[in-house]
């Protein structure tokens, strides 16, 4: 279970945190006009805050101090993006999400590294995707490619080690670089090196794959 902030009541933005409230998660929703709070529905189980996403006392009454992740998905990327930098960079929330309209201003969310879902169509639930696969292990996105960073889950699996070679092949990833949970060694993998529970992974993972993925991710 998550804490999540959601900026933008519109179609996408209600979409989103119905979908998160729907799997138990802790759903704050922000948005300037209250009447949009109209389109969250009766079985919303979250709490709604009127005002300004990019206001640093508005995202501190929405929770920000115990957020997990925060999604801005109004309609405006420089709103967005407003939201993005100071939800970040002044709240100190570990996952940021933006939702990114026109593709024109790709590059400006690509150099101040924010995470975000570009299109009209689905964003809502490429952003729950984002969120349920674990928050917090995203490092940036390359086109249809996200680089991930987490601690190795293995415990599913029957053994406790997993050769890289295997990895890749089974899961259509790249793993790029490793560290022992310890921290005694880092190393940029060969086919033959093996991985164990609780080492730290530098991964490129397909987005499409990131569920499937997920089990591999410690909470």
């Amino acid at each position: 279970m998550s804490n999540v902030i959601v900026v933008g009541c519109g179609r996408v933005g209600s979409q989103l945190a119905s979908l998160l409230s729907e799997n138990g998660n802790n759903v704050c929703v922000i948005d300037r006009d209250p009447n949009s709070f109209k389109n969250l529905g009766r079985n919303f189980d979250g709490l709604t805050v009127q005002g300004v996403g990019f206001d640093e006392e508005v995202l501190t009454r929405a929770g920000a101090d115990e957020c997990d992740v925060l999604a801005a998905v109004t309609q405006y990327d420089n709103t967005n993006l407003m939201v993005a930098e100071v939800a970040s960079r002044l709240c100190g929330i570990p996952h940021v999400i933006a939702r990114l309209y026109n593709p024109d201003h790709e590059r400006a969310y690509m150099q101040l590294g924010i995470d975000y879902v570009c299109g009209t169509s689905l964003v809502a639930e490429d952003v729950f995707s984002k969120i349920v696969s674990g928050h917090g292990a995203h490092l940036d996105t390359f086109g249809e490619y996200e680089v991930l960073r987490f601690s190795l889950n293995l415990k599913w699996m029957k053994k406790r080690t997993i050769r890289v070679a295997e990895m890749e092949r089974d899961h259509d990833i790249r793993i790029i670089c490793f560290e022992r949970a310890d921290g005694s060694a880092s190393s940029i993998p060969t086919r033959d090196s093996i991985l164990y529970q609780g080492d730290t992974v530098l991964a490129c993972v397909r987005h499409e794959l990131i569920d499937q993925f997920s089990r591999f991710i410690q909470d």
